[in-house]
Protein backbone atom coordinates (compact mmCIF):
# COMPACT_ATOMS: atom_id res chain seq x y z
CA UNK A 1 0.00 0.00 0.00
CA UNK A 2 2.83 2.39 0.55
CA UNK A 3 4.04 1.77 -2.59
CA UNK A 4 0.89 3.00 -4.54
CA UNK A 5 0.67 5.88 -2.05
CA UNK A 6 4.03 7.07 -3.14
CA UNK A 7 3.53 6.26 -6.86
CA UNK A 8 0.42 8.12 -6.83
CA UNK A 9 1.87 10.98 -5.18
CA UNK A 10 4.86 11.02 -7.53
CA UNK A 11 2.73 11.17 -10.82
CA UNK A 12 0.43 13.61 -9.38
CA UNK A 13 3.71 15.84 -8.57
CA UNK A 14 4.60 15.36 -11.79
CA UNK A 15 1.50 16.30 -13.74
CA UNK A 16 1.75 19.22 -11.86
CA UNK A 17 5.24 20.24 -12.81
CA UNK A 18 4.44 19.04 -16.35
CA UNK A 19 1.54 21.38 -16.32
CA UNK A 20 3.31 24.62 -15.57
CA UNK A 21 5.95 23.74 -18.07
CA UNK A 22 3.25 23.33 -20.76
CA UNK A 23 1.95 26.51 -19.53
CA UNK A 24 5.10 28.40 -19.51
CA UNK A 25 4.99 27.19 -23.38
CA UNK A 26 1.86 28.24 -24.76
CA UNK A 27 2.25 31.26 -23.14
CA UNK A 28 5.90 31.83 -24.61
CA UNK A 29 4.30 30.50 -27.85
CA UNK A 30 1.36 33.31 -27.75
CA UNK A 31 3.55 36.11 -27.20
CA UNK A 32 5.64 34.96 -29.75
CA UNK A 33 2.66 34.16 -32.51
CA UNK A 34 2.26 36.60 -35.28
CA UNK A 35 -0.75 39.09 -34.82
CA UNK A 36 -4.47 38.35 -36.36
CA UNK A 37 -5.54 40.49 -39.44
CA UNK A 38 -7.53 42.55 -36.66
CA UNK A 39 -4.77 43.28 -34.39
CA UNK A 40 -2.17 43.96 -37.50
CA UNK A 41 -4.41 46.25 -39.32
CA UNK A 42 -2.96 49.95 -39.36
CA UNK A 43 -5.00 52.98 -40.08
CA UNK A 44 -4.09 53.81 -43.42
CA UNK A 45 -3.64 57.66 -44.27
CA UNK A 46 -5.84 59.13 -47.13
CA UNK A 47 -5.05 59.27 -50.33
CA UNK A 48 -4.34 63.18 -51.07
CA UNK A 49 -6.01 63.81 -54.08
CA UNK A 50 -8.89 66.80 -55.73
CA UNK A 51 -12.55 66.55 -56.13
CA UNK A 52 -12.58 66.53 -60.35
CA UNK A 53 -10.10 63.50 -60.02
CA UNK A 54 -12.42 61.91 -57.57
CA UNK A 55 -15.43 62.80 -60.26
CA UNK A 56 -13.31 61.53 -63.55
CA UNK A 57 -12.43 58.41 -61.81
CA UNK A 58 -14.91 57.32 -59.30
CA UNK A 59 -14.19 53.50 -59.28
CA UNK A 60 -10.33 53.69 -58.24
CA UNK A 61 -11.25 55.55 -54.78
CA UNK A 62 -13.95 53.19 -54.50
CA UNK A 63 -13.82 52.22 -50.44
CA UNK A 64 -11.06 54.24 -50.25
CA UNK A 65 -10.46 56.96 -47.54
CA UNK A 66 -9.90 60.27 -49.88
CA UNK A 67 -8.25 63.89 -48.90
CA UNK A 68 -9.46 67.07 -50.48
CA UNK A 69 -9.71 71.00 -50.08
CA UNK A 70 -12.45 72.38 -51.46
CA UNK A 71 -14.76 75.34 -51.51
CA UNK A 72 -18.03 74.82 -49.61
CA UNK A 73 -20.82 75.82 -51.46
CA UNK A 74 -24.02 74.79 -49.00
CA UNK A 75 -25.87 72.30 -47.18
CA UNK A 76 -27.83 70.53 -49.30
CA UNK A 77 -30.12 67.67 -49.63
CA UNK A 78 -29.24 66.25 -53.02
CA UNK A 79 -28.54 62.14 -53.25
CA UNK A 80 -30.35 61.80 -49.78
CA UNK A 81 -32.58 59.10 -49.67
CA UNK A 82 -31.71 57.30 -52.95
CA UNK A 83 -31.67 53.61 -52.67
CA UNK A 84 -28.99 52.20 -54.49
CA UNK A 85 -26.21 54.35 -52.33
CA UNK A 86 -28.74 55.21 -49.58
CA UNK A 87 -28.28 57.68 -46.71
CA UNK A 88 -31.07 58.66 -45.01
CA UNK A 89 -32.45 62.29 -44.38
CA UNK A 90 -33.43 61.57 -41.07
CA UNK A 91 -29.77 60.65 -40.43
CA UNK A 92 -27.32 62.47 -43.00
CA UNK A 93 -27.27 66.03 -44.19
CA UNK A 94 -25.17 66.22 -47.49
CA UNK A 95 -23.12 69.37 -48.66
CA UNK A 96 -22.00 70.74 -52.10
CA UNK A 97 -18.51 71.95 -52.45
CA UNK A 98 -17.89 74.72 -55.53
CA UNK A 99 -15.95 72.92 -58.69
CA UNK A 100 -12.58 73.60 -58.86
CA UNK A 101 -12.30 74.29 -62.53
CA UNK A 102 -14.76 77.08 -62.94
CA UNK A 103 -13.24 80.32 -61.47
CA UNK A 104 -15.30 83.05 -62.82
CA UNK A 105 -18.42 81.78 -61.31
CA UNK A 106 -19.77 79.68 -58.25
CA UNK A 107 -20.57 76.72 -59.53
CA UNK A 108 -21.61 73.43 -57.45
CA UNK A 109 -20.17 69.65 -58.32
CA UNK A 110 -23.27 68.60 -57.89
CA UNK A 111 -21.33 65.21 -59.69
CA UNK A 112 -20.01 64.45 -56.14
CA UNK A 113 -22.12 63.71 -53.42
CA UNK A 114 -20.95 64.03 -49.85
CA UNK A 115 -22.55 63.18 -46.66
CA UNK A 116 -22.15 63.70 -43.26
CA UNK A 117 -24.10 62.52 -39.71
CA UNK A 118 -26.09 65.13 -38.45
CA UNK A 119 -24.13 65.53 -35.14
CA UNK A 120 -21.15 66.59 -37.36
CA UNK A 121 -23.17 68.76 -38.95
CA UNK A 122 -24.36 70.41 -35.95
CA UNK A 123 -20.64 71.26 -35.39
CA UNK A 124 -20.21 72.97 -38.41
CA UNK A 125 -23.21 75.12 -38.51
CA UNK A 126 -21.00 78.17 -39.21
CA UNK A 127 -19.66 77.12 -42.55
CA UNK A 128 -20.49 79.94 -45.22
CA UNK A 129 -20.18 79.72 -49.10
CA UNK A 130 -16.72 80.03 -50.22
CA UNK A 131 -15.06 79.01 -46.80
CA UNK A 132 -12.17 76.77 -47.87
CA UNK A 133 -12.49 73.66 -46.09
CA UNK A 134 -10.33 70.18 -46.41
CA UNK A 135 -12.38 67.06 -46.60
CA UNK A 136 -11.80 63.41 -45.20
CA UNK A 137 -14.37 61.06 -46.39
CA UNK A 138 -14.50 57.71 -47.90
CA UNK A 139 -16.23 56.63 -50.76
CA UNK A 140 -19.27 53.99 -50.65
CA UNK A 141 -20.60 54.01 -53.85
CA UNK A 142 -20.39 54.79 -57.50
CA UNK A 143 -23.96 54.75 -58.24
CA UNK A 144 -24.86 56.39 -61.47
CA UNK A 145 -21.16 56.25 -62.21
CA UNK A 146 -20.83 59.28 -59.20
CA UNK A 147 -18.51 59.31 -56.12
CA UNK A 148 -20.59 58.75 -53.09
CA UNK A 149 -18.99 59.68 -50.27
CA UNK A 150 -18.96 59.76 -46.42
CA UNK A 151 -17.57 62.61 -44.19
CA UNK A 152 -15.33 61.81 -41.80
CA UNK A 153 -14.23 65.25 -40.77
CA UNK A 154 -14.26 68.67 -41.82
CA UNK A 155 -11.46 71.22 -41.55
CA UNK A 156 -12.03 75.02 -41.92
CA UNK A 157 -8.88 76.17 -43.94
CA UNK A 158 -9.64 79.42 -44.66
CA UNK A 159 -13.03 81.39 -43.91
CA UNK A 160 -14.97 83.21 -46.71
CA UNK A 161 -14.51 87.30 -46.27
CA UNK A 162 -17.95 88.80 -45.35
CA UNK A 163 -18.90 91.57 -47.29
CA UNK A 164 -19.66 95.06 -45.85
CA UNK A 165 -23.24 95.89 -46.77
CA UNK A 166 -22.85 99.84 -46.14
Amino acid sequence: MNKKVILTTSIFVLAIFFNGLFDKALSQNAAQAPKTQAQSVKKVAPINTTSLSIVNNPAKYLNKTVKIQATFDKFSTLGLDYKKALRESKDYIGILIQRDDVLDHNIPLSEMKLFMKKDLAEKHIDLDSGDRIEIVAKEFSVALNDPWLDIISINVIKKAKKEDNK
